[in-house]
């Protein structure tokens, strides 16, 4: 192997083991889903990613500010403040879900979490997209609507997107509490392999 193919080969040993060395902050903005709800403390996707890191050798620290029953107003209202404070390398937004259950104008749901993702990247940061379904007991062409906003920002905000949180988990009754809203302790796992992905690219850039 000549020399430059060899410094060019080290170069990239160096920067694939590198691409987590600096120490970054993720910052959790969601909802029950995000908050235990329910759960023993420390068996939530959030504390699960915690682990994850660790095991991944990701330098990484988390700031779980989920709060059960929030909106997309109330995110939206709540996160100038976390920005400041916490100046996140990415901001996970997983919210909406309250707003569809209360039947919310999906205009306003839309506008909030493009909000949320602006001012976030006006802060540096980057964003991943949790995206969230609705029962079709609420009208199916709502709730179409409301699956189908996630994409639409998605796409025209260039941000990545995580389908559906409950991807594995919805079609499982044995997977919720009693309320048949909330997951149980076990499906939690599976929450984190759905965004673990999306994730990690982001926190390798």
């Amino acid at each position: 192997m000549g020399l430059f193919r060899m410094v060019a080969a080290l170069a990239l040993v160096f920067f694939a083991t590198c691409a987590y060395s600096a120490s970054k902050t993720v910052l959790v903005l969601g909802d029950s889903l995000s908050a235990e709800y329910g759960i023993a403390r420390g068996a939530g996707w959030v504390t699960l990613l915690e682990q994850r890191l660790k095991v991944e050798k990701i330098d990484a620290s988390i700031i779980n500010a989920s709060i059960s029953g929030e909106t997309t107003s109330g995110g939206k209202a709540r996160l100038p403040a976390l920005l400041g404070q916490h100046r996140p390398s990415v901001v996970v937004i997983e919210l909406g879900g309250n707003d569809g259950l209360r039947g919310l104008p999906l205009a306003a749901t839309e506008g909030n979490l493009r909000t949320m993702i602006e001012e976030s990247q006006k802060a540096k940061a980057k964003v991943l997209l949790v995206g969230m379904q609705i029962p079709p007991n609420y009208g199916h062409e709502y709730a179409d609507k409301f699956f189908g906003l996630y994409q639409k920002l998605s796409k025209e905000t260039k941000v990545p997107l995580v389908p559906f949180l409950l991807e594995g988990v919805a079609s499982k009754p044995q997977l919720f509490q009693a309320d048949r809203i909330h997951p149980v302790a076990e499906a939690h796992p599976i929450m984190l392999n759905n965004i673990w992905p999306h994730l990690k690219s982001l926190l390798a850039r």
